[in-house]
């Protein structure tokens, strides 16, 4: 079983679950049996380090019951082999799917964690055939396994990148088509998606490998794409106003802060009107 880690200065998440769902979520736990808006998503819908996560602030504004099935450290695997929660967000009046990076999902080169979509768990025959000269034993998480994959060969590394895309795409589509309803796709990072390249080194920035034409190809199965990149005062915001133990000021450092979720809470409620 996993547990949030608490400690020291950390929030209580008040860590819940539904249904027959074995995934973690953002408490505390809401009753489903009055009209909802459900949210969909990785550590940023879940909130990590926030008091009050945009889901929670778009309750606020509205007066809507909304249920935050965030995920920490989730990816679109989690969500479409989950047996409840797309039922679940089918039920919803609306449901605020986050765009998810492409690399915690298991594809023709390796598999991810069921439930911990960002752990490594095996590389395909495939991938070992690629790449003989690595030992896959030494890796635990994807990022560290696909830096190391660029680094060794950006030329065959091209093969894994044009696969995990191809497979967010087809992904993403089930996932929306299984809610039947009204989905607002939200991208929420610190920049604007990229068009349709890699940097000259490394991997990017999350949600990784997702660019503007892949958005565009899901675009048609949703009701509303949202796109929201904090402004500059909420970047400089840094970790104000954020909520963790010492040992996670890394960690914090990488997530959006308290304004920036309030900006978010506010494009998701505009783009709401007239939805509901």
């Amino acid at each position: 079983m996993t547990y949030v880690a608490m400690g020291p200065g950390a929030l209580d998440y008040q860590p819940c679950r539904y249904g027959t769902s074995k995934l973690l979520f953002r408490g505390p736990r809401r009753e489903l049996d009055e009209p909802y808006v459900a949210f969909v998503g990785g550590t940023e819908t879940y909130g990590r380090f926030i008091e009050k996560p945009f889901a929670a602030l778009v309750e606020e504004e509205t007066g809507q019951r909304c249920v935050n099935f965030g995920c920490l450290n989730a990816g679109i695997d989690v969500f479409a082999r989950d047996p409840y929660v797309p039922g679940a967000a089918a039920a919803a009046m609306i449901t605020v799917v986050q765009v998810m990076g492409a690399q915690n999902m298991s594809n023709r080169f390796y598999s991810v964690h069921p439930r911990r979509n960002d752990r490594f768990l095996a590389p395909s025959d495939l991938l070992k055939t690629i790449f003989r000269e690595i030992d896959f034993s030494e890796f635990h998480f994807n990022k560290h396994l696909l830096t190391t994959l660029r680094k060794v060969s950006p030329d065959r590394f091209d093969a894994i990148y044009t696969e995990l895309q191809a497979a967010w795409v087809t992904r993403m589509r089930l996932l929306v088509k299984q809610m039947h309803g009204k989905v607002i796709l939200l991208w929420f990072a610190d920049h604007h998606p990229a068009e349709d390249i890699l940097p000259l080194s490394g991997l990017g920035d999350d949600p990784l490998f997702v660019t503007r034409g892949m958005i565009a190809e899901v675009a048609p199965y949703v009701a509303r794409v949202v796109e929201v990149v904090p402004s500059n005062r909420a970047q400089e915001d840094g970790t104000e106003g954020m909520v963790f133990a010492p040992l996670e000021a890394l960690v914090a450092k990488e997530l959006p802060g308290p304004r920036a979720h309030a900006e978010t809470a506010a494009a998701i409620v505009q783009a709401m009107s007239g939805m509901i």
